[in-house]
């Protein structure tokens, strides 16, 4: 019997081109989500190894002309980056003998050398007997998501957790229906809905929108739908778990030919990893806030530009500034006008090149001082070693940079004391007396022994003590020099051992005294008979335990020091007058060396003639060869009162005057009849005691107390202001009555 032939009816063929049209329409849908989420379509045909199917998007992102065919197999795998070749065969074979969807993401390489990312699915198609027949899939062009995901991670917000990739969903949306026309796979998966079910409906979408969500979503889309405009938000939607996510949506308008609104075409990320991540980081930066904020030290961040973000409580406890007040760029007005140039000087190239600097600057107070303080820059950088942002730590040194600035301040005046009080830069003579000298110093200075040099004023004692500190194991060390004489009664324990912040009147910081500032290396007290008593215990404490503490402290300081002293003073005299301690005295005494006078070494003059010639025409510029011999006849025969230092004195201001390679000494300058020096040894020392007390004591009162200077009281008796301090002492005149 015959087969027959079906027969269509006209609802079959009705039937037939509605469903024919709803493809059409499925497609179009398709093709227009695909070119909006960059995502294209394909279909291998597993035993030609032939591209049955390739959407137009496909062959975009690949880089084929849409109008020339279907591209080979072997031509597409040619646009697969080198280095992932390997990886997209082992996907590829995975498909193919597993026959499971795989997922993989790679790089292609267009003709133009144009890099893209690019993330495919494979999917495999079986038949009845559950043969593999052909692959197909998608492929999404990622680049710009990759570029997204580069510039997130440079991001602050990202930098503490690393950012998952956003799956992106496609949907198409009618504003006359309300009704979706297409929803992607990826929509199904991020609203946790069924694709078996169908579209959802209008309904079930806003059903995922969060409630409180809702209306403001609704009025967006509204307000696009009215415009006929783009339009992108986030809002979250609530799964039926009650799990929360963020959705990212961008939604375009599509027009027919006559410019009216037809559809909504877009796509949905899923940034909820995003949120999370971002609320992390800030409740990271609110506690790493919370903690700068409790730190005693002044912090801050700034920005890539260099503007200050943020700055702790204790800047603006500090400054003054108040919590309302805009950082910005006006934060070096709190600067010291002499420091704003220096480092900014710095901090540019720095911020330019993103290298940490740091520097030294004064920063006014809310009272309007300034203090020092430290200030350390250094830039955080993300994973391409760009700089996001900069921190700033600035630390109070101001007590160490007041200390470094006094020690300045007392090492020139040291040197300046030093050029002043040194007669010459090496002892000069070879007579017995100064042999003898030098013999002693060669005995004594390696060891650690406390030295007395004794001797007449300007015979070379401090000379004689940077002589033993330079040939003794502590020459590396520091040698402080102090004139006991020079430093007022009240301020000598202060200046010998330093003194705390607020011990005294007018004591603002913490001061180390000259002992701490000679660690390890040697103390020269000059003049020390000239210590008031309760001086005097403290340095016996010095050489007996090795040990003193600051004034106002409580905290014994051990100290590691040699101590060398001298005087001009008869000491012996002192202990008898009871204004020096006979302990102390044999504490100094252990190596005592005897400076003498220039008139008992006469044999030296004209060796240190020739020497301060010398000296001193090379400073000035002169060529002195010689010197008149009645002249130098006649500095052997007087008695150099002043000593080595009258000698210098006289030769300098001789060779300032000369005009020739002579050298002429004024004889005024140097009377045949000298006394005796003045002081202990003088002319007052030849007289009782009484009547001394009585020429001081008129010399006093004629110059209302004043002891130093032309117009003072030492002058009128002839005698150093220092010798006369010795005898006021000695004698127990209170010179403060004379004052008026």
């Amino acid at each position: 019997m015959a087969s027959r032939r079906p027969v269509l009816t006209s609802n079959d063929i009705s039937e037939r081109e509605r469903a024919e049209e709803r493809l059409r329409q499925s497609e179009a849908y398709l093709a227009e989500a695909q070119r909006l989420s960059h995502t294209g379509s394909w279909a291998l045909d597993v035993a030609s190894g032939n591209y049955i199917y390739c959407s137009e998007e496909y062959l975009r992102i690949y880089g084929f002309d849409p109008q020339g065919g279907l591209p080979t197999s072997k031509a597409v795998f040619q646009r697969i980056h080198p280095e992932d070749r390997n990886r997209w065969k082992q996907k590829f074979e995975e498909a193919l003998h597993e026959k499971i969807d795989t997922f993989d993401e790679y790089r292609i390489v267009l003709p133009d050398g144009t890099t893209k990312h690019i993330q495919i699915m494979r999917h495999p198609v079986l038949n009845d007997a559950g043969d593999l027949v052909k692959l197909v899939g998608t492929a999404i062009d990622i680049t710009e998501r990759k570029r997204a995901e580069e510039a997130l991670r440079t991001s602050e917000a990202y930098l503490a957790e690393g950012q998952r990739l956003s799956h992106t969903g496609s949907w198409a949306w009618s504003p006359i229906t309300r009704q979706l026309l297409y929803w992607s796979e990826e929509m199904f998966r991020i609203f946790a809905l069924d694709p078996q079910e169908g579209l959802p409906t209008d309904e079930a979408f806003w059903e995922r929108v969060h409630p409180e969500e809702r209306d403001r979503t609704y009025e967006l889309l509204k307000k696009a739908a009215l415009q006929a405009s783009d339009y992108e938000h986030e809002h979250r939607i609530m799964l039926p778990d009650g799990s929360v996510k963020y959705i990212h949506a961008i939604g375009h308008p599509v027009l027919d030919e006559a410019g009216t609104l037809v559809k909504f075409v877009g796509t949905a990320m899923d940034v909820t990893e995003r949120k999370r991540a971002e609320e992390a980081i800030r409740r990271s930066e609110k506690q790493l806030r919370d903690v700068i904020e409790t730190i005693p030290a002044i912090a801050a961040t700034i920005g890539p530009d260099g503007s200050v973000e943020f700055v702790n409580k204790r800047y603006r406890e500090y400054t003054g500034m108040s919590a309302e007040e805009p950082l910005g760029s006006g934060w070096q007005s709190a600067f010291h006008p002499k420091d704003i140039d220096r480092y900014m000087q710095k901090r540019r190239p720095a911020l330019a090149s993103g290298n940490p600097f740091e520097d030294e600057v004064r920063i006014r107070d809310r009272n309007g001082e300034y203090r020092w303080f430290l200030t350390r820059v250094v830039p955080l950088r993300d994973e391409q070693e760009n700089v996001v942002r900069w921190y700033a730590v600035v630390m109070d040194i101001d007590d160490r940079k007041r200390a470094e600035e006094r020690l300045q301040h007392e090492n020139v005046v040291l040197r300046e004391e030093i050029d002043k009080a040194s007669m010459f830069e090496e002892v000069v003579g070879a007579s017995p007396a100064i042999q003898a000298v030098l013999s002693a110093v060669t005995k004594v200075a390696p060891m650690d022994s406390t030295v007395l040099l004794t001797g007449e004023t300007g015979t070379g004692k401090e000379l004689i003590a940077r002589a033993i500190h330079k040939n003794s194991p502590r020459s590396a060390g520091a040698f402080i020099a102090v004139n006991c004489a020079a430093i007022p009664e009240s301020l000598i324990a202060s200046e010998l051992f330093g003194h705390e912040k607020g011990a005294f009147t007018g004591a603002l910081q913490r001061r180390l005294g000259k002992f701490e500032l000679a660690e390890g290396g040697t103390i020269f007290l000059d003049e020390v008979g000239e210590l008031p008593m309760e001086t005097q215990v403290a340095l016996l404490r010095v050489l007996q335990e090795r040990e003193f503490e600051r004034v106002g402290g409580n905290e014994p300081i051990c100290t590691n020091v040699r101590v060398l002293a001298a005087t001009n003073r008869n000491l012996q005299k002192a202990i008898e007058a009871g204004i020096f301690r006979e302990d102390l005295f044999y504490r100094l005494n252990v190596f005592p060396i005897h400076i003498p006078p220039l008139r008992e070494r006469k044999e030296d003059i004209p060796t240190l003639v020739e020497y301060f010639i010398d000296r001193f025409a090379r400073m000035a510029g002169k060529n002195i060869r010689s010197i008149e011999k009645q002249a130098l006849e006649h500095m052997e025969t007087y008695s150099w009162p002043g000593n080595i230092r009258e000698l210098q004195n006289v030769i300098e201001r001789s060779v300032i005057l000369c005009e020739t390679g002579t050298l002429a000494i004024d004889d005024s300058w140097l009377p045949l009849t000298t006394s005796q020096p003045q002081g202990p040894a003088g002319s007052l020392a030849k007289i009782n005691p009484e009547q001394e007390k009585e020429l001081i004591e008129k010399a006093l009162e004629e110059t209302e107390g004043r002891v130093s200077g032309k117009a003072g009281a030492a002058a009128k008796l002839g005698i150093s202001p220092s010798g006369l301090e010795y005898k006021i002492r000695l004698l127990k005149i209170n010179k403060h009555r004379f004052k008026k």
